[in-house]
């Protein structure tokens, strides 16, 4: 150990960068030449491997944290701290609150992951080190150590070592379910307020979520709800169903139910409550009407009264209508994706009617070849007018944050260079973040956020890690075409002795 600690910083700085570069490794045996036994041996190692690195990212991400200090976030009553909603849960003491944001850059996951595993690392260190170091030996394996980390990461540290050395000698040979019903059934005899304090967790963090289904055309959408406003949510829609069928709907009971649960929703029929809906069409008209699966595009021409004529005539076709109540927004795209301009059925109507006003005495087509679409113009303040928020929301649709999905009802149109820093309020310097990636932004130290004209957004986090996010229209770039082989002075001369000359 003495050697090592005399060896120049920079060579063990240099050495530990080399190491960390390297790609990652799996010791691999040849399959096809292993017994049933070796093969049954082999997976018990896999297993083995994947708890200790699990038990080694924990390290890794409570290493990153505490390079992470909170030192330089917005104090409790000082403009930009967090409150209400916004204020931290606490799990991470002394770690700044954008931590967990940085660890989704990393890992490329959702915040909520990270968050999840940020938790967990800190509650395998702070109140389970006996189960930390199993993972660690490959004597745990990560299933059961998160059900011990979910269950006891609310109760103090000396109750949670308490009833994890009662439960981890046998963890191994209980399944997971079981584990922690065990876990739960001494936490509710030791300290049942903690049970009290995960349920007003889970309750905090509670959504509305959509996720898309294996089969085309569908999804699931899921709310997480108390268990018995769950159940009694699951009975109304069934007993709804059940009514239909009775009167004598031939579909299956569970198409039933999901459709019921879809009138509920979107049929309320309690007086004085208005549903309307806002449709987006960011698919090309060729694409609609089934003559080319490819997207949208004005190919680089000026949107004219003729061109807005055109695509009024495919969207009357089609039978595009807006809803009673709510609008539909026509997005149109160049070639390669990014957005041209945006507008309302309306006003799409309304400027091919007009045409072009400087050459409104010509031939009385308003076909002159001006434009009469284009994006929103740059505006001398801060507050975007209300077509830069339409166009930058239809362009960006999600927070536009790598690993963020934040739909876009909820995004603040932020300035990627400040406005207090000269950026300017125009389309190409504005984009979509969520609430809590703008605080990010906004707030924390080390970040990096650059913008191009097409709206393709780079972040780059404190510790170095870039993620690149475009527009969803946005088609990435052809691949660069390699170089051309340099040309030769002159032909070959067949006498020349080959190299080596």
């Amino acid at each position: 150990m003495q050697e090592i600690e005399d060896v120049e910083s920079p060579v063990v700085g240099d050495l530990l960068d080399l190491l960390a570069a390297r790609p990652p490794e799996i010791r691999r045996l040849p399959v096809d030449l292993l017994s049933r036994e070796q093969k049954a041996a082999e997976l018990q190692r896999v297993a083995a491997v994947k708890a200790m690195t699990a038990a080694y990212e924990a390290e890794l991400v409570l290493g990153l944290a505490d390079d992470s200090p909170d030192d330089d976030d917005p104090a409790p009553g000082t403009p930009g701290a967090r409150r209400g909603s916004w204020k931290p849960d606490g799990e991470l003491p002394g770690v700044s609150e954008f931590f967990t944001a940085e660890l989704a850059l990393v890992l490329n996951c959702g915040r909520g992951t990270a968050d999840h595993l940020a938790t967990r690392a800190w509650t395998y260190r702070e109140r389970l080190p006996a189960t930390w170091a199993a993972l660690a030996a490959g004597e745990l394996d990560e299933a059961r150590a998160k059900a011990l980390a979910e269950v006891l990461q609310h109760t103090t540290p000396d109750t949670a070592r308490r009833i994890e050395a009662a439960v981890l000698p046998d963890a191994a040979q209980l399944t997971v379910g079981k584990l922690k019903k065990r876990a739960l059934e001494l936490l509710l005899e030791a300290d049942a307020d903690a049970v009290d304090r995960r349920r007003e967790t889970a309750e905090r963090h509670a959504d509305v979520r959509v996720y898309p289904s294996p089969s085309d055309g569908m999804s699931t959408l899921a709310a997480e709800l108390p268990t018995d406003v769950a159940a009694a949510c699951h009975a109304v829609v069934d007993e709804l169903a059940r009514m239909v069928k009775a009167d004598g709907d031939p579909r299956p009971i569970g198409q039933l139910r999901t459709a019921v649960f879809a009138d509920l929703l979107q049929r309320p029929w309690q007086p004085g409550v208005a549903v309307t809906a806002h449709l987006q069409i960011v698919a090309t008209l060729a694409s609609l009407a089934g003559r080319s699966a490819q997207a949208g595009e004005v190919n680089g021409l000026p949107i004219t009264a003729a061109h807005l004529r055109a695509l009024l005539r495919e969207l009357d076709a089609l039978g595009v209508q807006a809803p009673e109540g709510g609008t539909v927004t026509v997005a149109l795209t160049e070639e390669d994706g990014t957005l041209r301009a945006t507008a309302t059925l309306d006003r799409l109507r309304r400027l091919a009617a007009r045409g072009c006003r400087e050459h409104a005495d010509g031939d009385g087509d308003g076909d002159c070849g001006c434009a009469l679409l284009d994006r929103p113009d740059e505006v001398d303040r801060y507050t975007p007018s209300a077509a830069q928020r339409a166009f930058v929301r239809t362009r960006d649709r999600t927070c536009r944050m790598p690993t963020c999905g934040q739909r876009v009802g909820w995004a603040d149109a932020d300035h990627v260079i400040p406005h207090a820093h000269g950026g300017v309020t125009d389309c190409a310097n504005l984009c979509c973040l969520c609430r809590s990636h703008h605080r990010l932004k906004t707030l924390a130290r080390g970040w990096r956020f650059e913008m191009t004209e097409d709206g393709t957004l780079t972040v780059t986090s404190p510790s170095g890690i870039t993620r690149t996010t475009r527009p969803p229209g946005l088609r990435p770039p052809p691949p660069k075409a390699p170089d051309p082989p340099p040309e030769a002075d002159g032909p070959p001369d067949s006498d020349d002795d080959p190299p080596p000359f």
